[in-house]
């Protein structure tokens, strides 16, 4: 999927004289990447920022927010970048290891008592009955919360009882739509608080023993549970205080204020391959307070916004001067983190590829070592090659995104752009 980027892996930045102007000329594949989508309707509108080193990133856009012909899209339309929400929330969780606040392999229940004594689904996926379960081996640790591997569950995943058990919980990864659809899809309210999602969530069983197995999860919204007990905040406070507000993104939080409505794309449901209207700007239901800050998956942003995250992560934890995060820190979250007790087929693969599992994001191995970054549900990549230095995020809004092949074609027509650009 991504292994295009092992030929630029390690190169030098590129030229600073890089200007805007002439963006479409120096990342033609892109180009043409963009407007296939658009041209054919597939998409209602596309943006695409790239960036070398610490260097002004290129934005190229196609489209309208809507397919009714709303504004054209751009570097500051919003969209939900839902996933793409994992690696800010595990870099937020390397601050708080390098504060000394938590430790990578200190043991949950330390942090959240409910976790202590966990009960484990014999049959993945099975019963939630008493000769289905089992004792946890061994405690739940933040580095498991951080890699998928605690063995936790997820709505968008399980197919069994604990689906239904976590939609009736409110254990709900996100918020989609107003409309009933989203219901089916996700299958309930969510728990009133990160609190209250955190002790539900605890009362029902794992459907992995913890560090054994790659399984994707709500590990991450916990996290945001476990920042606010270990700094005292409020897990949007400390995104917005640590992360937002010193890194310049302007433009992303948990809702949409209602005066920035008319920045908002719509997103589209793919039924049968027709876009189906899912969640309209003027009446989204991001523009409401959300029940909690969703870690895993809640966040609003822009191509602009993302880039300037991706670009403080390719500095090192520094942007424009700003020293946002130690380098150690950063270097660590974008590292594997798989822990020692991953069976040996529990890792996490991709096309045929194995990869690691860092900061709740993907980690590459081998021809693609040096890329971190995670996809989002309505079709967004964000990536940064931190050898290369090469930095491409991607904003559109579809759903299931595996319905079109944008997140696996995005990387490839990046790196061969930028493969061009050196050998020019």
């Amino acid at each position: 999927m991504l292994g295009a980027g092992a030929a630029f892996s390690g190169l030098p930045f590129a030229p600073a004289a890089f200007a805007q102007d002439g963006a479409a000329s120096r990342w033609p594949e892109v180009s043409r990447f963009i407007r296939s989508y658009v041209d054919n309707r597939q998409v209602s509108g596309m943006v695409a920022g790239m960036g070398f080193g610490q260097s002004a990133p290129d934005f190229l856009s196609a489209g309208s927010r809507t397919f009714e012909g709303a504004s054209a899209v751009g570097p500051d339309t919003l969209y939900r970048i839902y996933s793409m929400t994992k690696p800010v929330t595990g870099m937020a969780v390397m601050m708080c290891i390098d504060d000394g606040l938590i430790g990578l392999d200190q043991p949950l229940h330390e942090i959240l008592p409910a976790f202590r004594d966990m009960q484990v689904q014999v049959q993945y996926d099975g019963a939630i009955t008493a000769d289905n379960l089992e004792p946890a081996a061994r405690p739940i640790t933040i580095r498991h919360l951080l890699t998928h591997t605690a063995g936790l569950g997820y709505t968008v995943v399980q197919q069994g009882p604990l689906k239904a058990a976590y939609a009736q919980a409110g254990i709900i990864p996100f918020s989609s739509s107003r409309l009933p659809i989203a219901r089916d899809l996700l299958g309930g309210t969510p728990a009133p608080s990160l609190a209250e999602f955190a002790d539900r969530l605890a009362e029902l069983p794992l459907v992995h023993q913890p560090g054994t197995r790659w399984s994707y999860s709500v590990g991450t919204d916990l996290l945001g549970r476990v920042i606010e007990v270990a700094s005292g905040q409020s897990f949007d406070s400390f995104l917005q205080q640590r992360i937002f507000t010193p890194v310049g993104m302007d433009s992303t939080s948990f809702r949409v204020a209602r005066e920035d409505a008319g920045r908002l794309a719509a997103n589209y449901f793919l039924m049968g391959g027709v876009p189906l209207p899912l969640d309209l700007p003027g009446s989204s239901v991001f523009l409401d307070e959300p029940a909690f800050p969703f870690g895993g998956a809640g966040l609003v942003s822009s191509a602009r916004d993302y880039d300037r995250f991706l670009r403080m992560l390719a500095g090192y934890g520094e942007i424009d001067g700003v020293r946002v995060m130690s380098e150690g820190a950063v270097r660590m979250g974008a590292s594997d983190l798989f822990p020692e007790t991953l069976a040996a087929d529990g890792g996490f693969t991709a096309n045929g590829r194995t990869f690691g599992f860092g900061a709740a994001g993907l980690v590459g191995q081998g021809d693609t070592a040096g890329l971190f970054g995670w996809f989002g549900a309505a079709g967004t990549v964000g990536l940064v090659n931190m050898q290369a230095g090469l930095r491409h995020t991607l904003m559109t809004q579809y759903m299931p995104a595996e319905n079109y092949d944008i997140q696996a074609r995005f990387p490839v027509a990046v790196a061969q752009d930028a493969i061009r650009m050196f050998a020019d």
